[in-house]
């Protein structure tokens, strides 16, 4: 079985459900010390001037230590509103984009608590909709022991996978004869974004799926799998 491993992100680029597809169990690193102006609390969509950074505003002020399942979101700012206009201003035209409009409506109804929360739920509704069968669990509900490569082996040790399967990024830091000698398989993700239609000229790769799902719908898994329909 292959296992892949990653933090809740907010609406998450297309090489993250690229990474879901292809392993049988993926773990939410929920566990992890939260890191400011990565891809936790925001990303990009695109819009008419290029691309546009959604940030979710969070409480860090004396929390520098926080795990990122203790995040929470600092509701004094109505953020919500803003990235639902911003979701409908710029894609409204989107030939897909009604048919998730419900969905971020309710999303953006909700005054949400902790971030993790929210990630997840609207990547659980972006699985659902893309048709990615795989089995999720969670960092923090395993009791995974180590850091870094010593907690990767572990997960892996706890769900019985004989693969791993990790993003490019991270063949910087791995300690790779660490999983040799726990007879442990180690991939590296070999991934780049399909260029498809977009609503402005040209191509932008890098943003958050939610472009491509509101530009393509259900063809969206074939792009990012790299897969003819």
């Amino acid at each position: 079985m292959k296992l892949a491993v990653h933090q809740p992100q907010y609406l998450p680029w297309s090489g993250y459900f690229h990474k879901l597809a292809q392993c049988g169990t993926f773990v939410f690193l929920d566990n992890v010390q939260y890191k400011k102006r990565e891809f936790q609390n925001r990303n990009k969509i695109l819009a008419s001037t290029g691309p546009l950074w959604l940030t979710v505003p969070v409480k860090t002020k004396g929390k520098y230590t926080q795990l990122l399942n203790e995040v929470e979101i600092d509701n004094s700012e109505n953020w919500r509103k803003d990235h639902f206009e911003s979701l409908r201003g710029n894609y409204a035209k989107a030939p897909f984009f009604k048919e998730h409009e419900a969905f971020f409506a309710s999303v953006y109804a909700k005054e949400w608590v902790r971030l993790a929360d929210l990630n997840v739920f609207i990547i659980l509704y972006i699985i659902s909709y893309l048709e990615i069968p795989v089995k999720l669990l969670f960092a923090s509900a395993l009791a995974a022991e180590g850091v870094k490569t010593g907690r990767l082996i572990s997960l892996c040790k706890k769900t019985n996978a004989s693969v791993y399967l990790s993003g490019r990024g991270a063949k910087a830091y791995l300690e790779e004869t660490k999983f040799q000698e726990a007879g442990i398989v180690l991939e590296y993700q070999n991934y780049e974004p399909s260029v498809y239609p977009q609503l402005v000229p040209g191509f932008v790769p890098y943003l958050s799926v939610i472009d491509l799902l509101f530009n393509k719908g259900k063809d969206s898994i074939f792009i990012i799998k790299g897969e003819k329909r």
